[in-house]
């Protein structure tokens, strides 16, 4: 099979999606880790655009790569000016950069209502830019920018252009699909009839406003496209570029091209998330192949049949790109489903066994009331332990009062006083906060650190509320998720009532417990 050629644009096109920031810092970490899964492109930036391209550009060169080449992006010289004299060419040299890519006019509509310039000057303009940038032995990446839609009003015009950028010295063709509205079978007719007239490496740069860039990238590669752009998780302006995350694994392993290292994509799912965090952003759980989601089983029946085989119900084993397997357990589970959790816990349990069955019913008692353990297997796995086995709770409540006190002129002040049953021992407490919740998290951590000092490790780091039954108003019953960490773990707790307190403290409550038994405290 063909080697294709991967081209990562998150540091430029990545950074256009809306509520996406890098700093430079950010970039170089992020190139870095890019050279480390194998791409061989990556596009760091515009640096004729913003200091801090500028300054990537600096930093990357301290920097030894492996495999890939940093290419500086930008624009074939402006009408009416000598290449010699364009701004924008003078910053791609200055980058430093082996490769340069810019981008040119195609579609004939762009030329003369974008550019306002002639047909004519356009072509000089992109044959002149790349012959300039070659001449100072640059590798010149060509993208063709808006040419399917280019092809699609003028065909002839448009393979001119790309003519042009052949004639100049350009060491690839990349065809964009700027708009994002092709479908995939106009991609591949396009690029068939293109290879005719060219004589050079084609590529493709897809935008997802259709849902189809992963699609088109695929196809174009079924067409005869050997370099592939995008971006990770496909950041990208409007509704985001082709997602990288994506095409790789659907390259190497459905179609089985060269490229990237089967070995290196068992770390995509890490460096997927990598970047979602540095770009702070929730990584998305449905992404296929990355996601949290992308392989985790629900359905009873379908965890049944998971059991006997995994291919029944999963399209490649998600171990390939650093995924792993997840069923999870709700009123929509079976037996299977309790069984296959007990065994990632180290229960040898059977369908047969009356307290399985009884297990499950509870909990599917306990969703119906509005309880969720898909986001909190820390309240399932507790659950789960003191069923089958000896488990005990670290303390045990015997009473808490919470004291809202508000005075005219003042915020809430709020008050816990909590008693618990510590081993053999009461111990007496109050706390504090700048709310109920937070001062009886406050409390319950005061009551407990004497007796288990790793508590102090252990912090919330999110927590909601969802009201169940909305047309009960203030008396609705509601659930509360909390997300807690230990600096190294996380793990997520779950409590349900028609008092938010009583919510709070069965959440707070199998968040700490749930915490010590990580840290090595069974009871």
């Amino acid at each position: 099979m063909n080697l294709i050629k991967i081209y990562d644009t998150t540091l430029r096109d990545g950074t256009q999606g809306e509520g996406i920031a890098f700093s430079a810092e950010d970039k170089v970490k992020i190139a870095l880790r890019l050279d480390q899964l194998g791409v061989h492109y990556i596009e760091g930036g515009w640096p004729g655009s913003n200091p801090k391209d500028l300054e990537f550009f600096r930093r990357i060169q301290d920097h030894r790569l492996n495999t890939a080449k940093v290419s500086a992006f930008g624009s074939t010289r402006r009408p009416g000016i000598a290449v010699e004299d364009d701004p924008n060419l003078k910053a791609l040299l200055e980058a430093g950069t082996p490769v340069c890519t810019i981008f040119g006019k195609t579609w004939d509509f762009h030329v003369e209502k974008a550019l306002q310039t002639t047909l004519e000057e356009n072509l000089a303009m992109i044959r002149e830019s790349v012959a300039y940038l070659k001449a100072q032995g640059r590798e010149v990446v060509y993208d063709a920018e808006h040419f399917f839609d280019g092809f699609k009003a003028n065909p002839a015009y448009a393979l001119e252009t790309l003519k042009a950028a052949q004639a100049g010295g350009a060491s690839t063709l990349v065809l964009c699909d700027t708009n994002g509205g092709s479908m995939p079978w106009e991609i591949f007719n396009i690029i068939e009839q293109v290879k005719a007239g060219v004589s050079i490496p084609l590529g493709i740069h897809a935008h997802n406003d259709g849902e189809l860039a992963v699609a088109n990238s695929i196809t174009a590669v079924q067409a005869g496209a050997t370099h592939v752009q995008g971006t990770v998780n496909g950041f990208g302006e409007r509704c985001g570029n082709a997602n990288l995350c994506s095409i790789i694994p659907n390259l190497v392993f459905k179609m089985g091209h060269q490229g990237i290292d089967k070995e290196l994509l068992q770390g995509l799912t890490e460096f997927s998330r990598y970047v979602s965090e540095l770009a702070n952003i929730h990584p998305f759980a449905h992404q296929p192949f990355v996601g949290k989601s992308a392989f985790a089983h629900k359905g009873g029946v379908h965890v049944s049949a998971l059991l006997k085989n995994p291919a029944t119900y999963e399209h490649m084993e998600p171990e390939l790109v650093g995924n792993q397997r997840r069923v999870l357990v709700s009123e929509l589970s079976g037996v299977s489903n309790l069984v296959y959790k007990a065994g990632e816990l180290g229960f040898d349990i059977n369908h047969t066994n009356p307290e399985t069955r009884k297990i499950l019913e509870e909990i599917k008692t306990l969703e119906f009331e509005g309880f969720q353990f898909e986001g909190a297997e820390g309240s399932f796995e507790l659950l789960m332990r003191r069923a089958f086995e000896e488990y005990q709770d670290p303390f045990c409540l015997e009473a808490f009062r919470v004291i809202n006190e508000k005075r005219e002129g003042n915020s809430v002040h709020s008050e816990v006083v909590i008693k618990l049953q510590v081993g053999s021992e009461v111990v007496h407490t109050a706390a504090e906060g700048n709310g109920p919740v937070h001062a009886l998290d406050n409390a319950l951590r005061k009551a407990l650190e004497g007796a288990y000092p790793e508590i102090k490790n252990m912090k919330l780091t999110d927590y909601k509320v969802r009201v169940l039954q909305e047309k009960d108003g203030t008396a609705a019953r509601v659930r509360v998720l909390i997300e807690s960490s230990d600096g190294h773990n996380s793990w997520g707790t779950v409590g349900v009532s028609e008092n938010i307190i009583e919510a709070s403290w069965q959440a707070l409550a199998d968040s700490v417990a749930y915490g010590l038994l990580k840290a090595g405290r069974k009871h």
